[in-house]
């Protein structure tokens, strides 16, 4: 704002010193019959649309109800061309910095004045046909051509104005949508790393615990435990090499493959410790299941399991896959009670198997079912 209006107040000091050398020159109408005012008196009309200039941005209704009254006392003088070449630029200014209404307005009043001085001077000159237009002419010239001139430019000011406004909306929503993008795949990566560490390391830490509360443990049990140690940290190092080969988008090396729903086996082998059993059933036809729906079939039964183990009490467990025409649907269900394996919980992996459930617009439900825990997912295989 302080830029435009010292821009202006330079612009008004060139138009008053160059209106005033315009003067000097005599540059202006001398109506016959009427004695000369001079350029001095022709000078206060000029100062008048200069003034006018000087809020043609910050306040051009108001520069224009200055400069109005300034150019009809010069119009009674005789018409000087500096003051209504000066006044042809509150018209504009008025039309392209005035409010919303202010350019159909001004259109209209500019017109209806154009005629009506077009009317008067022909009665009292007896004007010819010809000379009636060349009066219409140099009247619109004057009113009408700057007001339709500002009423072009703001149309594509404020289409540029929208466009911008509407760039900017598209930059947010592409902002939101990549922040969205972003919070899903922490969550995705959240889900996956929670449900490899949770099982391969609550397994080796459970049997650690076992060797470690067990110093006369049979040779025979201690291989055991240590086999299922190893194993599953092997498991482990696998699945995160293959997650941080997929994160990494490299090509140098291949990752290891993605878990099946058909290696489940050994997840319940794995399972099985004194006092806890675990069995599994597959009904229906095993057909080629979707990679998304597959791997969070086969993630549910790993948190489902790696559950059984922390939590369930002596007994038996039972895991049964039961393969849809139209959907993949799980159930595990186990004992509860038992000791404490001393391995804590944070409750994310019932949070992660509905979200993986939800993801692919199936069902989840997990709780008591009498003296058990069970866990129901149903994941649809089409769409």
């Amino acid at each position: 704002m302080r830029w435009t209006t010292r821009q202006d107040a330079l612009l008004a000091t060139a138009a008053l010193i160059g209106g005033a050398v315009m003067l000097a020159a005599h540059s202006y109408v001398h109506w016959p019959g009427r004695p000369d005012a001079g350029p001095l008196w022709r000078a206060i009309p000029l100062l008048g649309v200069c003034a006018a200039m000087l809020f043609r941005r910050t306040a051009p209704m108001a520069a224009l109800a200055i400069a109005t009254p300034a150019v009809v006392a010069d119009a009674v003088l005789g018409t000087s061309f500096p003051t209504v070449a000066i006044f042809t630029d509150a018209l504009y200014a008025g039309t392209l910095y005035g409010p919303a209404a202010a350019p159909r307005r001004l259109l209209t009043g500019t017109g209806a004045v154009t005629l009506a001085l077009t009317g008067v001077i022909s009665l009292l000159d007896a004007s010819s046909p010809g000379t009636i237009v060349t009066n219409l002419a140099s009247l619109a010239l004057v009113l009408v051509v700057p007001v339709l001139t500002a009423m072009v430019v703001r149309e594509h000011r404020d289409r540029a104005e929208a466009e911008r406004v509407r760039a900017e909306q598209v930059a947010r929503l592409a902002e939101l949508d990549r922040r969205e993008a972003v919070a899903d795949e922490r969550a995705r990566m959240a889900r996956e790393l929670h449900d490899v560490i949770a099982n391969h390391l609550s397994a080796a830490a459970l049997h650690s615990s076992a060797l470690l509360s067990v110093p006369d443990m049979d040779p025979a049990a201690a291989r055991r435990a240590l086999e299922v140690i190893r194993e599953n940290s092997v498991q482990g190092l696998a699945e995160m090499r293959r997650m941080i080969g997929l994160l990494r988008g490299s090509g140098d090396a291949a990752p290891a493959a993605r878990p099946r729903l058909g290696d489940v086996a050994v997840l319940v082998e794995r399972t099985r410790r004194d006092g806890l059993t675990t069995r599994i059933t597959t009904d229906g036809e095993l057909a080629d299941l979707p990679a998304a729906v597959e791997l969070a079939a086969y993630r549910i039964v790993q948190e489902s399991l790696t559950n059984v183990v922390k939590h369930a009490g002596d007994g038996e467990a039972a895991v049964a896959i039961t393969h849809g025409r139209d959907a993949v649907t799980i159930t595990v269900d186990s004992p509860l009670g038992g000791t404490t394996t001393g391995v804590p919980g944070t409750g994310t992996g019932l949070i992660g198997m509905r979200e993986r459930a939800s993801l692919l617009g199936g069902s989840f439900a997990a709780g008591r079912d009498g003296g058990r825990w069970r866990v129901h997912a149903r994941l649809p295989v089409g769409g």
